[in-house]
């Protein structure tokens, strides 16, 4: 038994034990084989122009949502496990992210950015069966933004699952040109499905790599995201290519589509589609600017609900500087406007058809 105690208290204090009767051998965490740790904080501060009374920006933006204020938007630890055999990843979070993304899931399933376990099929085909929480499958841009070339995330990814739990089958191919996965998921960004929801959904992704420079990808989405007395059927597909275009210019062009019927068992469906295009371009190997034009239309308010004439038909514009301090931190700086064709955003008492907001951010990863 006093093994048993000395054992939870090495691993409480960050070291692995193995007993042999009353003999410990001491062994770091940080030693074991195939197990690695790592973590991830994105501070920022954002001025929205409207100056939102209660300090938080439109609802459609789930990322960097606060105004006039120094927030976290991401910070988590995370720990990977691989095998070769075997692997599973957990990271927990906190920050305004998981506030307004998780903010239907109940617990501490707000705090769990990945959980998930998954096992190879095959012992000589890169096959595997993994399931729990995951990064969405859809899309160019998650949630870290030091993996995205924008500081603010597009119309398109904050109103598509960030995240997504069930379970999936994935294949890549020897030369790492293909990978296809298909899914069985709880929901449109759900960790647990809607009381009175009885419809599993299910998606699936296929990327092919010609070379190191490009990059084509197709993801979908089917399922309903209701109770069973309200259900209806959503489809949706993304679309994206990323191009190297030479040693400084690089190029991504992203398209949405979804469609949803408009009540239970009806033939009629409401649509929605955003084109998306960013460029980026190095100045040295430490800074680099980009631009974005986005459009995003959802007349119906299916995913963006404005109770408007023409429901939510917004353009926006993007301009960034980034600047690698060192290898594992980066500064940034983004100057954003938003245009509707309705009078969407609020500012004071009244309503207007534009937003223009500057944002900056430090990420630091470990």
């Amino acid at each position: 038994m006093k093994t048993i105690f000395k054992i939870a208290a090495l691993l409480a204090t960050g070291f692995a034990a193995t007993a042999q009767t009353d003999t410990i051998k001491i062994l770091p965490l940080s030693e074991i084989p195939s197990l690695k740790f790592s973590g991830y904080i994105e501070t920022y501060y954002t001025y929205d122009f409207n100056e939102p009374e209660n300090n938080t920006r439109p609802a459609f933006i789930y990322s960097h949502n606060r105004h006039n204020e120094v927030a976290l938007n991401l910070g988590f630890i995370k720990a990977a496990y691989d095998n070769g055999s075997t692997r599973g990843n957990l990271a927990l979070m906190a920050g305004t992210y998981a506030n307004a993304n998780l903010a239907a899931e109940e617990g501490v399933m707000k705090n769990i950015y990945e959980a998930n376990a998954g096992v190879k099929l095959s012992k000589t085909a890169n096959l595997w069966v993994d399931a729990g929480i995951f990064g969405s499958h859809i899309g160019f841009e998650s949630a870290i933004g030091k993996d995205c070339w924008n500081l603010t995330r597009s119309i398109l990814a904050d109103n598509s699952p960030y995240y997504e739990a069930g379970a999936k089958i994935s294949y890549t191919s020897p030369s790492g040109q293909w990978f296809i996965s298909g899914l069985v998921l709880n929901g449109w960004q759900r960790i647990q499905r809607p009381d009175g929801n009885k419809t599993l959904a299910f998606g699936h992704q296929l990327t092919f790599k010609p070379s190191a420079k490009v990059t084509l990808n197709s993801s979908s989405f089917v399922g309903n995201d209701r109770p069973e007395i309200d259900k209806r059927m959503r489809y949706f597909h993304n679309f994206y290519g990323q191009f190297q275009l030479n040693d400084k210019l690089g190029l991504i062009a992203g398209f949405d589509i979804g469609a949803e019927q408009k009540a239970k068992g009806s033939k009629s469906y409401s649509s929605w589609y955003s084109p998306v295009l960013i460029a980026k371009y190095a100045i040295s190997n430490k800074a680099a600017i980009s631009a974005r034009g986005e459009y995003y239309a959802d007349e119906d308010g299916v995913i963006i609900s404005t109770e408007t004439a023409n429901g939510f038909k917004t353009f926006g514009y993007s301009l960034n500087f980034d600047y690698s301090i060192y290898s594992n931190v980066m500064w940034r700086i983004e100057a954003r406007s938003l245009n509707s064709k309705d009078d969407v955003f609020v500012k004071g008492d009244t309503t207007k058809n534009s937003n223009t907001f500057v944002s900056t951010a430090l990420a630091i990863s470990f």
